[in-house]
């Protein structure tokens, strides 16, 4: 059973700063990409940030130069660093990855959500 296991949500005011932690856990071999998504009420999931293994990054231009994803690999953990935070912020955080399981030799891609966190940033 693979799990991602995101923490680090809570309620900010403008211009604060949180930051994020999604772990992978169970049993797989590797990670791949990591990513946070968001989601706001009566909007669309939207990606926020991702991560290759190889460290190259993307990021949504609504967040460039205000947030910053990086990860852990010994720890199979991603982060996310959101600094100078917004109102429209404000959403259910979403922690998704690639991880790769062996089964019996069969090596499979799969793609994994966390159970999300939520960020609220209001004064």
């Amino acid at each position: 059973q693979v799990q991602l296991v995101e923490s680090g949500g809570g309620l900010v005011q403008p211009g604060g700063s949180l930051r994020l932690s999604c772990a992978a856990s169970g049993s797989f071999y590797t990670t791949l990409t990591m990513g946070w998504h968001r989601q706001a009420p009566g909007k669309q999931r939207e990606l926020v940030a991702s991560i290759a293994p190889g460290g190259n990054t993307n990021y949504a231009d609504s967040v460039k130069g205000r947030f910053t994803i990086s990860r852990d690999s010994a720890k199979n953990t991603a982060y996310l660093q959101m600094n100078s935070l917004k109102p429209e912020d404000t959403a259910i955080y979403y922690c998704n990855a690639e991880l790769v399981t062996n089964n019996s030799g069969i090596f499979l891609i799969g793609d994994y959500w966390g159970q999300g966190t939520q960020v609220t940033v209001s004064s």
